[in-house]
């Protein structure tokens, strides 16, 4: 989970995404580990897009996974 959260493709990402799992990945309980299983499916321009603000994250892909990530990055 780790490498694959810190080599997402682009170095935006790995810093957001990766910098988020590197600093929880030891309290993930399973169902949150699934959750960001699930967010690693998310192309890169789309998940930096949303993590960034530049584009809303669409009600149908905000998660609350997604969201806490994104509430955890300096605004």
């Amino acid at each position: 989970m780790l490498f694959r959260s810190t080599h997402r493709g682009t170095f935006e990402n790995d810093l957001m995404f990766g910098g988020f799992v590197r600093a929880h990945l030891t309290r993930f309980t399973d169902d949150e580990l699934d959750a960001l299983e699930a967010l690693l499916d998310i192309p890169d321009v789309d998940l930096a897009d949303w993590l960034t603000g530049r584009r809303p994250i669409p009600p149908e892909d905000a998660s609350p996974m997604l969201l806490r990530i994104k509430d955890s990055l300096p605004k």
